[in-house]
């Protein structure tokens, strides 16, 4: 599936903008360690909420704070109305956690571990009950094979099947795509926008830029323990007023970077050997300038391509730094 019906596909119910979850003033601390250094978040009912952000910038640990899987040193939660510092075993209910890594039972099939999962949670663990959670992670040809013959994609979308046996109102994704290759990376996607689809509220973590823009409706952008940005992806990108990123090489010609600085509507030029790298808020005016002031000098471009700004760009706004540091 490409990625503009990939995020069609996603669109989903509009939201309520009611609070599934609220957080304030969360704290972690590990010894002199700081880990999650005042968190305020707002996830609201029904909509993929992504963390993102390097190794190390608290994204786990708040999210285990928030699963009731460790104690904060300070702050509130609040999951559909349950405070989780005080009723830890209330919120345990009507959530669904994946992990980072699932040790499953190698032996069983997968219709035989999802039944068994359900039968712990005291579930409905009818068949036609666990056919549907095995169809909606698109698993129904694997139903009858063990867990040991399942490829890495295919244990991941199991191990969010797991996660919804108790019917939850919120799911937790900690980096569920994290080792795999492009194309079971976006069946997972699609399991993923399958699940807010059903009604449910998920929140997410990921390394990944392009699957926060393409899955979530909001993101908050994490690093050194704390909240440096919340929005949606689009509205991150244009409130920064990146623009766009044009790209070419320099195949005969002197080009000035003078000259180049200034065409219409750029705002940064650089040029590192043969490369050229012009940064514009409007496209089309620069790349038409550009053009004719080749042909006027006597330029050959080569290569020329253009990128709009990205997460990426936005996350090396705020940190300076790139994400996968």
């Amino acid at each position: 599936m490409e990625k503009a019906q990939l995020m069609t596909a996603t669109a989903g119910p509009a939201l309520t903008g009611a609070p599934m979850i609220s957080v304030q003033g969360l704290v972690k601390r590990y010894g002199g360690l700081t880990a999650v250094a005042g968190v305020d978040l707002e996830v609201r009912e029904r909509e993929i909420f992504g963390i993102l952000g390097p190794n190390g910038a608290g994204k786990t640990t708040t999210l285990e704070m928030i699963e009731g899987l460790r104690e904060p040193d300070s702050g509130t939660i609040v999951v559909d109305g349950i405070d989780a510092v005080k009723h830890p075993s209330q919120v345990k209910r009507i959530i669904g956690i994946q992990l980072q890594t699932t040790a499953l039972f190698d032996h069983l099939t997968v219709r035989e571990l999802v039944g068994l999962f359900a039968d712990l949670y005291d579930a409905d663990s009818s068949k036609k009950r666990i056919d549907g959670l095995i169809g909606l992670v698109s698993l129904d040809e694997k139903a009858g094979s063990y867990v040991n013959e399942l490829s890495g994609g295919q244990q991941q979308r199991l191990s969010i099947a797991l996660a919804l046996v108790n019917d939850p109102r919120v799911v937790f994704l900690d980096e569920p795509t994290t080792g795999l290759d492009p194309q079971a990376r976006r069946n997972l996607w699609e399991a993923i926008a399958g699940i807010r689809e059903s009604g449910k509220t998920v929140v997410l973590t990921t390394h990944y830029m392009e699957e926060a823009e393409v899955l979530c409706d909001r993101v908050a952008v994490m690093d050194h323990g704390e909240i440096i940005a919340c929005d949606t992806p689009r509205d991150l990108i244009e409130g920064l007023a990146l623009g766009s990123t044009i790209l070419a090489r320099v195949a005969r010609g002197n080009v000035s970077l003078d000259e180049l600085r200034r065409l219409p509507a750029v705002t940064e030029a650089r040029r590192e050997g043969d490369q050229l790298s012009l940064r514009t808020g409007d496209v089309a005016a620069t790349v038409s300038a550009l053009l004719l002031s080749a042909q006027r000098a006597g330029w050959e471009l080569e290569d020329l391509t253009m990128t709009r700004a990205s997460l990426e760009d936005v996350f090396l706004h705020y940190t300076g730094r790139s994400l996968r540091e």
